[in-house]
Formats: C-alpha cells, sequence, structure tokens
C-alpha cells in the first residue's frame, strides 16, 4: 500500500484525513485528540494521550524593526513540497505591520505523531 498521492485528498479514517476543529474552525488531522491551533480538547479518555514521536524540524526567529526607521508590513507563508518538488500546500498563517522600535518573534514546529489509522490508501 502507498499514501495518497500529491493532489489527492485522504477520505476519513483514511491516514492523514482531516477534519474541522469544531472551537476554532482550523483544519487538522482528524485523529488528533488536541487542536493545534486552539489548544482545545476534541476527545478525552485515553485517546486523548497523544505524544509526538519527534520534532524533526523546530525554527524560531525574531525580526525586529530599528528605532527611526519606516514602518513595515510583513506576510507569514508557510509552503509543503512533497519529495518531488510538488507544492501540496500553501497557506498564509499570519500578517502584520510593524513600526519602528517593534518586535516579532516567529516560531514553526513540525511534530510526528504515529497514526492511529490502519488504512493506507
Amino acid at each position: 500500500m502507498s499514501l495518497p498521492r500529491a493532489g489527492t485528498v485522504p477520505k476519513a479514517g483514511e491516514i492523514g484525513a482531516t477534519r474541522a476543529c469544531p472551537h476554532c474552525k482550523a483544519t487538522i488531522l482528524e485523529s488528533a485528540p488536541v487542536c493545534p491551533a486552539c489548544k482545545g480538547h476534541l476527545r478525552f479518555g485515553e485517546a486523548s494521550i497523544r505524544k509526538a514521536l519527534d520534532r524533526p524540524l523546530a525554527i524560531e526567529g525574531t525580526l525586529s524593526q530599528p528605532p527611526g526607521g519606516v514602518p513595515i508590513e510583513y506576510s507569514v507563508v508557510i509552503a509543503i513540497r512533497n519529495e518531488r518538488g510538488e507544492e501540496v500546500g500553501r497557506h498564509v498563517v499570519g500578517v502584520g505591520a510593524m513600526h519602528p522600535g517593534e518586535s516579532r518573534t516567529f516560531s514553526l514546529a513540525v511534530d510526528v505523531f504515529a497514526s492511529t489509522k490502519g488504512k493506507l490508501r
């Protein structure tokens, strides 16, 4: 069996299937016991205990606007590519503006979990 091809959407019950968080409406994994966006609990009991196997990517950086500079605007964009370099996801996760003397810290983390689904597409 193989994983879904780029551009295909896994069906409910399959590995990688998604749903909307009932609290914040973010698209999340169907298997998630806690929403990674709003941290709202979606399942309770044993099913809610799911620890990350690894965090293979963690990046943090700060953007500072020096005093006396000009105001700037920014867009935070996340792009995901598969092993062939094809873009399989692209999302604007935040926009904003900074005035002279302000700063923003941006963090990106990718957590990896064991799948609770048994079917591959």
